[in-house]
């Protein structure tokens, strides 16, 4: 009988297993083995380790229908008229098996082994698709999980084309299979999602649970339709294994997060160092980290919504979160830069990012509908204090020049006064690129500040100056200022109101009549009544 099992002559070896069978029952109800025990029990356990070969052979049969090549199909029929004849042979009983008798005419439940065998069948065909080490292939999951795909989309075809053919309807033949194959991947990635996988691996894998397992490239292919069905299927990963993936996705996200921000802080610096000017782009200065983090987010964010709109939720946040960290470590990273040395390129820099913020918000809204006021908040702080440290390096400049202003060294010099309008310009000539209102009220701020300083400057009590000096300082503080109001004036500013204030102060100085002096501090009041 092994031999016939063997050779895989299964009909005949069953037919000589219950030949067997039947005999050793007859016995035993004659009770020819009451005197004889140990011979029942022996010849029992000879029948059940036969019917274990048959089974053993079934299993064989189902697992070669895959690995061989060519397919045997009056080998599966044979099988399948073998688990008929069994059935029918042991119709299933509720009936106790009488003690001793061990299986004897008790189901052998071959079809259920067949599935089981199944079931192995297609956990040993996951298990064998090739897998390289991460250090052989940084695309090593993504390999992986294309070769299983193509494996085993191969196998569910050759099952439909040929292996179908060969079982009755009621073995439902494709499902069973398609079963088995979903079970064994789940529990492959299961085991995937449990070692320790970087960012991109992470999303290899939930985009292929998300998106290509049920397209057209695996299950879904048309050459598997109709019989290859996935409606009914259980989720590929449970709901807390998907969970944790997304998590574990958001976590690795965050470490790039900081790397990203990290790299584009460094550039910037970069920059500073090797005193790189600002970009211009439509009369605008402009810097590039603006379209640099809308890129981070929009990579992000798309790539999270091909998973689930939760996920991409949850990356939008994230991405917010970590701007929003990244932003004061930016600030006071140029406002160390910018306090230490005094640079040419501190004053576009600045209005460079004021403006590149200000496109990243409304870019942010745009884009992604996301909330922005706790983004505003930090922007208009950092704003501040970019204004402050603008005016307070303008001042640095400006101050030495505005207490020259009516020295006898001022007063002798010859050269056009040319100087204070210089070393303002060097910060104002800048605001003329910076993006409305910000720029115009700032320039401003620089246009009021001088003229008001130039005036406390021109109003000290002095030594005394005789008609000529007086005349010659009065001349000399209207140019200066002509020359303050037009630079500033060319550059954009509209601030006309403080044309007249040096001039009248320049009218009376050089004047020496009273009533005229008098027509002149009237003047002077009316246009500037704060003044007294």
């Amino acid at each position: 009988i092994n031999e016939l099992i063997q050779k895989r002559q299964l009909l005949e070896a069953f037919a000589s297993i219950k030949l067997m069978e039947d005999e050793t029952i007859s016995e035993r109800d004659s009770e020819k083995y009451s005197d004889n025990p140990q011979e029942f029990v022996r010849k029992s356990k000879d029948v059940d380790l036969l019917y274990n070969s048959m089974a053993n052979a079934i299993q064989s049969i189902v697992e070669g229908t895959l690995e061989d090549p060519t397919l045997e199909h009056t080998m599966l029929t044979s099988m399948v008229t073998l688990i008929a004849r069994e059935e029918a042979a042991h119709p299933n009983t509720d009936n106790a098996a009488r003690p001793g008798s061990d299986l004897l005419g008790r189901p052998r439940k071959w079809r259920q082994q067949w599935r089981e065998a199944i079931n192995e069948s297609a956990r040993k065909r996951v298990l064998k698709t090739p897998m390289a080490s991460r250090e052989e292939s940084t695309s090593w999951l993504d390999l992986h999980l294309h070769f299983l795909q193509e494996h085993l989309r191969e196998d569910l075809l050759k099952i439909k084309s040929s292996v179908k053919k060969c079982y009755p309807e009621e073995y439902q033949v494709c499902d069973t299979y398609v079963e088995a194959f979903h079970n064994a991947i789940a529990s492959h990635l299961q085991e995937l999602s449990q070692g320790p996988l970087d960012s991109g691996e992470l999303y290899t894998l939930l985009y292929w649970v998300a998106n290509t397992y049920h397209s057209e490239h695996f299950l879904g292919h048309p050459e598997l339709k109709p019989e290859v069905k996935t409606e009914n299927l259980s989720l590929l990963l449970t709901p807390a294994d998907w969970d944790k993936l997304k998590n574990d996705y958001i976590a690795s996200a965050k470490g790039n997060f900081k790397t990203y921000f990290g790299n584009i802080l460094k550039l910037e610096v970069k920059k500073w160092e090797k005193k790189v000017h600002s970009e211009e782009e439509e009369n605008l200065y402009h810097a590039s980290l603006s379209l640099d983090i809308q890129t981070i987010f929009g990579q992000h964010v798309k790539v999270s919504r091909n998973i689930s709109r939760s996920l991409e939720t949850k990356m939008l946040e994230l991405c917010m979160a970590e701007l929003l960290e990244f932003i004061p470590r930016f600030e006071q990273e140029f406002m160390v830069w910018s306090t230490a040395q005094d640079s040419p390129i501190f004053v576009p820099h600045l209005v460079a990012y004021i403006n590149s913020f200000h496109d990243l918000v409304s870019g942010l809204e745009t884009a992604f509908q996301v909330n922005t006021e706790q983004l505003q908040e930090i922007l208009a702080a950092l704003t501040r204090n970019f204004t402050n440290i603008f005016l307070t390096k303008l001042k640095t400049k400006a101050q030495p020049l505005l207490k020259k202003v009516l020295t006898k060294k001022w007063i002798l010099a010859t050269e056009r006064p040319v100087s204070l309008a210089l070393a303002v310009s060097e910060f104002s000539e800048h605001l003329q690129h910076m993006r409305e209102p910000l720029g115009q009220d700032l320039l401003h701020e620089v246009h009021k500040y001088v003229v008001k300083e130039y005036v406390t400057q021109v109003i000290k009590p002095r030594w005394k100056m005789n008609k000529n000096t007086r005349q010659q300082v009065s001349r000399k503080m209207s140019l200066e200022a002509e020359i303050i109001h037009n630079t500033l004036l060319d550059q954009g500013s509209d601030a006309n109101w403080l044309l007249p204030a040096i001039d009248h102060i320049a009218n009376i100085i050089g004047e020496k009549k009273k009533d005229k002096i008098k027509a002149y501090v009237k003047k002077l009041c009316q246009d500037y009544p704060d003044i007294r």
